[in-house]
């Protein structure tokens, strides 16, 4: 019997796969809201949400745990600004709100941004 894959591929190998998610959970952390399609804004929230809670913790071993999957600058932006927003809250840091889509292809588009 086969059973569901977990995780969206889009279309790339497994090195490209792991950067775009890095580069857009990076960009989330940052910048607290981005564009992108439907299908990498549902992936990302799942990533995201991961790396909040982890950082909720606060001690060292999880900073270093961070470091190695993100820049220097955005772990200090999680670990000092992001987390304790939601020190008293269980889960759902993100907010995926869906808007028209993208003129040249027709992709669904959505505005992921981290709730407030």
């Amino acid at each position: 019997m086969n059973k569901r894959k977990k995780g969206r591929k889009f279309n790339r190998e497994t090195d490209q796969r792991k950067a775009l998610i890095k580069s857009l959970v990076t960009a989330l952390i940052m910048k607290e809201r981005i564009t992108t399609t439907q299908a990498k804004a549902k992936e990302l929230s799942v990533f995201a949400e991961k790396m909040i809670t982890k950082a909720k913790k606060g001690d060292l071993a999880t900073k270093r745990l961070l470091q190695q999957k993100l820049s220097y600058k955005t772990v200090k932006k999680l670990m000092e600004v992001v987390a304790p927003m939601y020190k008293e809250r269980k889960g759902g840091y993100t907010r995926i709100l869906k808007i028209a889509n993208r003129r040249g292809d027709a992709a669904r588009m959505a505005i992921i941004e981290l709730v407030k």
